[in-house]
């Protein structure tokens, strides 16, 4: 018979689909019932923002919070300058310092957004293993740390072992990557009493490894959680759309575009999502996952104002909704779609609308928008183009003009004040 947690951040991992693994459910679950149990996921500093990908985990610390514990965030000063190459084909590429400061005050933006960070003893706190890893003195780490190791069990986890079968190059920096990551569970045992790490199912041969060097070291039971590696309902990469990675910060990504994202779900995916990504009971879920039809488009709308106010306020999913019904049901221009915004200069005498669509991000290249528009796909202003070798002058983009890829995507292009 499956565990019937005691503890209520536990009953939130199973009930709304967090869950995939767990090293040892009832030892954990009296371990959240003793009180306050720090716990802690890793996130490596390799762009100025997360995206979609990581909102999972993002949304775990938030519940281990909400239900009463403490969320570490740890993010891998130390070991971005490493990579992870867990089910990767080939090496990170590697950043310097001063990109890796930037990109971790990036991303700590996101994570304002979610957890309440301070000095309480539930508050949450950003962490960055750079302090204990940068200093390490590289002989007294083998001998103290390096010996708990086994290189015939490290060859055999899955993340590394996909590499090597592919015959594809695993240098030893990267293979250092799981002893520095068990490592950082230690310290943070040290430092915090943490005994849980969390993070995608990936990861689970790393966390094992932690968790085998706190008992080895300390003699302490520690704990790992693993959440299920997501895909959309037509296989697609949870956090990839046709125009890049959804990313969280808007600074990468527009309030609107990110909106539309979440409208554009697949019916099948609309209960998995509003359970994972919102904060609406179980039951709402439910109800709104079973609406068929037409109906299913408000249950669709309903999970991008939650997930978008979530990430970046009630005003900007209101706004982004608003858009979004001008847009769509009134035929209007829309005040939030993303714009560009073109000097004198770059107009010259004229500027054709195939470059239009590349600069506006509605396409990738002017191949793909003279095919867009040979296949009538392409709008302005919501007329037809027929015409690839159609210009605009400065004089017309003084009035914002609409660019449509499509029913679903837009951009708005004027001249710069």
């Amino acid at each position: 018979m499956p565990h019937k947690p005691k503890s209520e951040f536990l009953e939130v991992m199973i009930a709304r689909g967090f869950m995939a693994d767990c090293t040892d459910i009832e030892g954990l679950d009296e371990a959240l019932m003793e009180g306050i149990l720090p716990g802690y996921i890793g996130f490596d500093a390799t762009a100025p923002s997360l995206h979609v990908g990581s909102l999972i985990q993002i949304m775990m610390l938030r519940w281990l919070q909400k239900t009463g514990h403490k969320p570490l965030v740890l993010m891998g000063g130390g070991t971005t300058k490493i990579g992870d190459p867990s089910f990767r084909a080939e090496e990170r590429p590697l950043l310097s310092e001063e990109q890796i400061a930037a990109n971790i005050a990036g991303i700590r933006k996101v994570f304002d957004r979610y957890l309440t960070f301070g000095e309480g003893r539930r508050d949450a706190l950003m962490l960055n293993n750079a302090e204990w890893l940068d200093n390490l003195n590289y002989l007294e780490f083998l001998r103290d740390i390096g010996r708990y190791f086994s290189v015939n069990r490290m060859l055999s986890f899955e993340s590394v072992k996909s590499r090597l079968d592919r015959e594809q190059s695993l240098s030893f920096l990267e293979f250092n990557y799981m002893i520095l990551q068990a490592y950082d569970f230690l310290e943070l045992y040290r430092r915090y009493g943490c005994r849980l790490q969390m993070g995608g199912s990936d990861q689970w041969g790393n966390i094992i490894n932690g968790i085998d060097l706190i008992r080895r070291v300390e003699g302490v039971e520690a704990f790992g959680l693993t959440s299920p590696l997501l895909t959309t309902a037509d296989g697609k990469k949870m956090g990839k759309s046709e125009r890049g990675a959804i990313w969280l910060n808007p600074e990468m990504l527009s309030p609107y575009e990110f909106w539309q994202f979440w409208r554009n779900t697949a019916d099948a995916d609309v209960e998995r999502f509003l359970k994972l990504y919102t904060e609406l009971p179980i039951e709402e879920c439910e109800r709104l996952g079973r609406l068929q039809g037409s109906a299913i488009n408000e249950a669709k709308i309903v999970l991008a104002n939650e997930v978008t106010t979530l990430a970046h306020g009630a005003e900007a999913a209101a706004a982004a909704e608003a858009t979004a019904r001008e847009v769509f049901e009134k035929g209007g221009v829309g005040a939030e779609l993303p714009t560009l915004e073109l000097s004198p200069e770059e107009i010259g005498d004229g500027i054709s609308v195939v470059q239009l669509f590349v600069r506006s991000g509605l396409v990738k290249s002017g191949k793909e928008a003279k095919r867009l528009i040979a296949e009538h796909g392409a709008r302005l202003d919501d007329a037809p183009v027929t015409d690839p070798g159609l210009m605009l002058d400065a004089e017309r983009l003084k009035t914002p003009v609409k660019l449509s890829a499509g029913r679903k995507r837009h951009a708005l292009v004027r001249l710069a004040k």
